[in-house]
């Protein structure tokens, strides 16, 4: 199975929905960008969860919403407010690196503390209408503070357990722990997601070689940097993609589709022309990668202020 990974501001409806439509099938599911448990007022939830409101993702890929948060009541009160939309499975986000988020010993923040994990896991899993899955890293500060949490996951009901091998402090760069993923591997009683890193099909490939027993792998940015991503992965043999040529050409007219599609769908918006110069701006930076042209070129998307300056740019380079 190929998962959609949640990336806060970036894999919204708005993204998932322009992604179904282009590549119907290519992702199996997706995992929301968090939902917090304290921001908001939990008794009218509508604003909280309208990333995942049923009604406005028909037409999208199926979704799992992610909650992040460390409070049991909100957790419980927000997971049964989505199983009464129509959800039956909930994913707690014990990954995101975010300094303000794992500060609060939110998100990786609560790795380096066991003893709340099992807190929040006792009080919660008893009361919960929907399953439950996690997404965690290898520790915040250390890889190996992950030894401690397995055997209080083995201990619940899990759907299952999402790991991408670094740590919060980390953030989204430097060595992915392939060794220490490995060792903890067989301690998972749950059935276990790869995160991390999965930028071409060779990635997802070695992935699959290396640990035969994942059958299922989550996909982020790699799916920004090549929306084709997928489809190549899905391909009944690799030699369908081997043609450097072909494969770039490919990728190239898979992005050009992506990015117009996906802008038309920003104009549309009900927001101010800054407001869509921003959100235009936050994909232009990732999916860009995949189109020809230098990257001085790409950077004058950057640079503009002016909304129809950077639709010109955009469509002169998408031609």
């Amino acid at each position: 199975m190929l998962i959609l990974a949640p990336m806060q501001g970036l894999t919204e409806l708005l993204f998932r929905k322009a992604f179904q439509r282009c590549y119907p099938g290519a992702f199996d599911c997706a995992i929301s960008p968090f939902l917090s448990i304290t921001h908001g007022n939990l008794k009218d939830a509508t604003i909280k969860v309208e990333d995942v409101l049923p009604e406005a993702n028909e037409g999208s890929m199926p979704v799992i919403p992610q909650l992040l948060g460390h409070e049991a009541e909100g957790f419980v009160e927000l997971a049964n407010r989505l199983n009464e939309l129509g959800y039956s499975e909930v994913n707690w986000n014990m990954g995101c690196p975010m300094r303000r988020v794992a500060a609060k010993h939110r998100g990786s923040g609560i790795l380096p503390y066991p003893d709340e994990v099992r807190s929040i896991l006792d009080s919660v899993v008893p009361r919960l209408k929907v399953a439950l899955s996690v997404k965690v890293r290898l520790g915040y500060y250390s890889i190996d503070e992950i030894d401690a949490i397995i055997p209080i996951l083995n201990d619940y009901p899990l759907a299952s357990v999402t790991v991408h091998p670094r740590t919060g402090k980390q953030m989204y760069s430097g060595q992915v722990f392939l060794e220490k993923f490995a060792q903890i591997l067989p301690q998972i009683k749950h059935n276990v997601v790869y995160n991390g890193d999965i930028c071409t099909p060779y990635d997802y490939r070695r992935i699959r070689t290396l640990f035969p027993e994942v059958k299922d792998v989550m996909i982020g940015r790699g799916a920004l940097y090549n929306p084709l991503l997928p489809m190549q992965i899905r391909a009944e043999s690799p030699d369908d993609f081997n043609d450097a040529e072909l494969s770039s050409q490919m990728q190239m007219t898979s992005a050009q589709v992506f990015i117009v599609s996906l802008v038309n769908d920003i104009l549309q918006m009900e927001v101010s022309n800054q407001a869509k110069i921003r959100k235009i701006k936050e994909y232009w930076c990732l999916l860009s990668k995949a189109l020809p042209g230098s990257e001085e070129r790409k950077r004058k998307v950057l640079h503009a202020s002016d909304l129809d300056a950077i639709l010109r740019l955009i469509e002169d380079m998408a031609k």
